[in-house]
């Protein structure tokens, strides 16, 4: 189903951001989304790279604690209205969106958006039943 996301949990201090991508950029892992969201005392990095299991591994063994996560990636036209059309399928069979973010990984003239769905395998049969274009890699 969909894409692997990394999460990787980062106590909020400086630095600590930097010491993440400084780790996948010697491992030459290469990041294709990025995304973070935090709290006063912690922070969650999400992102999705070309080599996910090296990722993972490169990220542990130098001390970071991570998860994996299937997410859903959609590539849409990059127009007025093409977002809210694919939230729209959502909204109306009622499959909630936890979150999302965009990737400026796509071909010309369109977006990837990556959704994190309470429920992924309807998310999944939306998707493909609307004739949206699900990306398996990117």
């Amino acid at each position: 189903m969909g894409i692997k996301q990394i999460s990787v949990f980062l106590e909020n201090n400086s630095g600590r951001l930097a010491e993440v991508t400084k780790c996948l950029a010697e491992a030459k892992i290469n990041l294709r989304a990025i995304s973070i969201a935090d709290t006063a005392d912690f922070g969650i990095l999400r992102i999705i790279v070309d080599k996910q299991a090296e990722a993972v591994k490169t990220l542990n063994a130098a001390g970071f604690t991570t998860r994996e996560t299937d997410v859903l990636a959609v590539e849409i036209s990059d127009t007025p209205g093409a977002l809210a059309a694919v939230i729209e399928l959502f909204r109306e069979t009622k499959v909630n969106i936890e979150y999302l973010y965009a990737s400026l990984e796509g071909s010309q003239g369109k977006a990837v958006v990556l959704f994190k769905l309470n429920d992924p395998d309807a998310g999944l049969k939306i998707i493909r039943e609307s004739g949206v274009t699900l990306l398996e890699q990117f």
